[in-house]
Formats: C-alpha cells, sequence, structure tokens
C-alpha cells in the first residue's frame, strides 16, 4: 500500500511511513496489479484475462489494461496461443535483489543452519512485514529426509502461530485492534482467546513463544522476536513434529532462538 505524493514527505523525516493502528489510503492500480500477481503465484496453472477479471472482481476491459502493464514491466509473460498469462522471471529478480540487499537475510543464514541441523527441524526466518501477514525470507532444512516443508516468499497471518504472539507482545499494537484480528484467524485447534492473552503475557517475560498443535494439529513451532528500535521487525521460527519437537525441549531451543535473535537485534540495529 501507499500513500499519495502530496502526503509522503509532508512532514518531519520518517513521519510518511506507515505506523501501526494508521489508515493508509490504497491506491486502486498499484493495489489491483499486486492482487493480480498474488493471484497468478497461487495458481498452478496460466490464467486467462477473463478468470483473472472474475476471480479478483475486476472489469475485464481494466484487468487487460493491468496485464498488458504488467507485460511490458516484464512481471508477467503472456502465451498468444493460449492468450493466458504466468508469472515472469521479472519477479524472480526483483526477489533475489531484495534478499541480496536486505542484512536480515544475510545474517540469519548461519543461525537458521546451525539449529536446524542440530535438532533436525526446519528453521525459519521471517518478516513482520504488516498486521496482515507474515513473509518467509529464509529457510534451512535438516539433512535427514523427515522435515517440514516451507517456500520462500509465503505468507502467513500476522497474528496466528507462535510468531502471532510476538507481534501481539512485541509490535505495539492496541489490545482492540488485536482481539478484532484474533477473532478471524483460523487455527486447526483454536485456543480461547483468555489463553491467548496468557500466552502473549508469557512471551513478553521470556523473550520466546510456543505454539504446540494450535495452529497445525500434530506440529509445534517456537519463535524468538528480533527487535529494531524496541519494536519487532523479524522473527526467527522452529517448527517440528510436537513429539519430537518435545523431545528436543521447548525451553532449550526457545532460550536458543532467543540468543541468536537477541544478537540479530543487536546488528542490526547497525544497519
Amino acid at each position: 500500500m501507499m500513500q499519495d505524493d502530496d502526503e509522503a514527505g509532508a512532514g518531519p523525516a520518517g513521519k510518511d511511513e506507515a505506523q501501526p493502528g494508521m489508515v493508509v489510503r490504497q491506491v486502486p492500480a498499484v493495489t489491483r496489479a499486486i492482487a493480480v500477481l498474488r493471484l497468478l503465484s497461487r495458481s498452478e496453472a496460466p490464467l486467462g484475462v477473463q478468470a483473472i477479471a472474475r476471480q479478483l472482481g475486476l472489469i475485464p476491459s481494466t484487468c487487460l489494461h493491468i496485464m498488458r502493464a504488467l507485460v511490458a514491466e516484464e512481471m508477467v509473460a503472456f502465451d498468444p496461443h493460449t492468450k493466458r498469462y504466468r508469472l515472469a522471471s521479472g519477479i524472480v529478480a526483483l526477489a533475489r535483489g531484495m534478499l541480496r540487499h536486505d542484512p536480515f537475510s544475510k545474517l540469519v543464514e548461519p543461525a537458521l543452519d546451525e539449529i536446524s541441523q542440530r535438532y533436525s527441524i526446519t528453521a525459519i526466518g521471517v518478516e513482520a512485514a504488516s498486521l496482515d501477514h507474515m513473509i518467509v525470507v529464509a529457510i534451512a532444512r535438516p539433512s535427514q529426509a523427515l522435515h517440514l516443508e516451507a517456500d520462500l516468499g509465503s505468507r502467513y497471518p500476522a497474528l496466528i502461530s507462535a510468531t502471532g504472539r510476538l507481534v501481539a507482545a512485541f509490535g505495539g499494537y492496541s489490545r482492540a485492534e488485536l482481539d478484532k484480528r484474533f477473532k478471524v484467524l483460523r487455527w486447526q485447534n483454536p485456543p480461547a482467546l483468555e489463553d491467548w492473552r496468557a500466552d502473549v503475557e508469557a512471551c513478553r517475560r521470556l523473550g520466546y513463544a510456543v505454539d504446540e498443535g494450535h495452529y497445525i494439529a500434530g506440529v509445534t513451532i517456537v519463535a524468538a522476536p528480533v527487535l529494531v528500535h524496541g519494536r519487532m521487525s523479524h522473527a526467527l521460527v522452529a517448527a517440528g513434529v510436537s513429539d519430537q519437537m518435545r523431545r528436543s525441549g521447548h525451553e532449550a531451543l526457545g532460550e536458543e532462538l532467543k540468543r541468536n535473535a537477541d544478537e540479530l537485534s543487536r546488528r542490526l540495529a547497525a544497519f
């Protein structure tokens, strides 16, 4: 989401950035183009203009103009034989550029690799993009065959699972906003709101959070926050089968994630 040009930079330095609870006006052309890209990223097959317009609630002629613009920018590829669209390599170039210049993605890899191999679990670095979503920006997988899959660029609801407790504890959001968002989350085994609030308070004390089978049945997720200027920007996450995670010990894993997250917090503060 973007602000109007006359709003951006109108105040003191840094005041034009979105703050928790701020209402940011959407720019229709931008939000529609992004919606198209997200739709194509989820689709297992290329899509035609009519299918894209129907799924996104767009007027077909408007959708066609968006598709032509995205093709011109090499974000989308068009097959003249099938008349369908798919994501193009320009998306990959953008993602690689982001990861190449993102200090967190560079710094977090050694820690994720070590944790993944030591505990034989999937270790993930996520960016707290907004109160809407978390985005996976780094992954380490164990060498053994059994591990949980995750993909770079995957997006998850910001308040779900262990990472969601971190957002609630360290994101600077109001209780009213958190409660409203909590009510629409989809868990396989949803916790009661009061229990979730208690978990958030425990997270503030411990410096890490644990979700044992609430988000995904049979899976435990442990996470610790990376804080920049006192607010959560990223998180280190460990995910594995619950029985295996119990044997490893939630506390030991949580403390190790916290140590690495604290070190990353200190190093990122220098950027």
